[in-house]
C-alpha cells in the first residue's frame, strides 16, 4: 500500500464491531487534499509529493503562485511534502500533455486534483497517523510525569506536590540532562502506528481508536 494524505481530525465517537464490543472511532476529513507538485531527484536530490490541504482566507504570494501553477484555484492553508523513496517500486511519475502526476498501481493522480482516499486505502488496512498533541501549558511533576506526590502528614509543610530530590551533593554537583521535572506539557508531534481502517469514503477515513490533536487539527496519513 502506498498512501500519503493530509486530513483533519473531525469527529471522535464510538460504535460496536461485529463481535458486539464497543470501540472508539475517529473520522479523518480529507475532502480538500490536493496534489500540488512532484519533487524529483533531478531537481532537489530526493523524490517526494507535495500536498495541500484546508481552505484559507489569505495566503502568501509565493504559495499563491505555486497553487496557480498546479491549476488550483482554492487558497490552501497547509502544504506538506511526503518522501516517496520507500515506494519507488509502486509509485511512478507520469505525464499527459502539460500535466504531470503519479501512478500508484492502477490509480493515476495528476497535479491540481483532489485525492480520493477510497482509491488508495480500503477497509481493514493499517495506517500511520501523525498529529500535534494538545498543549497543556506549564505543568508540575505529578501532572506531567505521573509522580504520586509526597506525604501529606508527619511534618510535611505545603510540599505535597513537590517532585522530591533532583540531584546529588558535591559529585557530580549538577542535575542530569533529561531529569523528569516540571515544564511545558503537550504540543508535541505524535505518531500512532498500525491504526485499523474501519470505513473509507470520498470525504475521509474512519479509523479505530483515537489520534493525536484537537478537533480540526492537521493530520498526516501514511501507509
Amino acid at each position: 500500500m502506498s498512501l500519503f494524505l493530509l486530513g483533519k481530525k473531525s469527529i471522535s465517537s464510538q460504535q460496536f464491531d461485529k463481535k458486539g464490543d464497543r470501540i472508539p472511532t475517529t473520522f479523518i476529513d480529507t475532502s480538500s487534499c490536493h496534489l500540488v507538485s512532484i519533487v524529483t531527484p533531478e531537481k532537489r536530490g530526493y523524490f517526494s509529493a507535495k500536498l495541500g490541504f484546508c481552505q484559507a482566507k489569505k495566503i502568501k504570494n509565493p504559495v499563491k503562485g505555486e497553487l496557480k501553477k498546479a491549476g488550483i484555484t482554492t487558497p490552501l492553508r497547509f502544504l506538506r511534502e511526503f518522501r516517496l523513496e520507500d515506494f519507488k517500486e509502486n509509485v511512478k511519475i507520469i505525464s499527459e500533455g502539460e500535466k504531470s502526476g503519479l501512478q500508484l498501481g492502477e490509480v493515476k493522480i495528476f497535479t491540481g486534483e483532489v485525492i480520493n482516499p477510497a482509491l488508495l486505502v480500503k477497509t481493514g488496512d493499517l495506517i500511520t497517523v501523525t498529529g500535534t498533541s494538545k498543549g497543556k501549558g506549564f505543568q508540575g511533576g505529578m501532572r506531567r510525569h505521573g509522580f504520586k506526590g509526597r506525604s501529606q502528614t508527619h511534618g510535611a509543610s505545603r510540599d505535597e506536590r513537590a517532585p522530591g530530590s533532583i540531584g546529588m551533593t558535591t559529585t557530580p554537583g549538577r542535575v542530569f540532562k533529561g531529569k523528569r521535572m516540571a515544564g511545558r506539557m503537550g504540543n508535541d508531534r505524535v505518531t500512532i502506528k498500525n491504526i485499523e481502517v474501519i470505513e473509507v469514503t470520498e470525504k475521509g477515513i474512519l479509523v479505530k481508536g483515537l489520534v493525536a490533536g484537537a478537533k480540526g487539527g492537521l493530520l498526516e496519513i501514511r501507509g
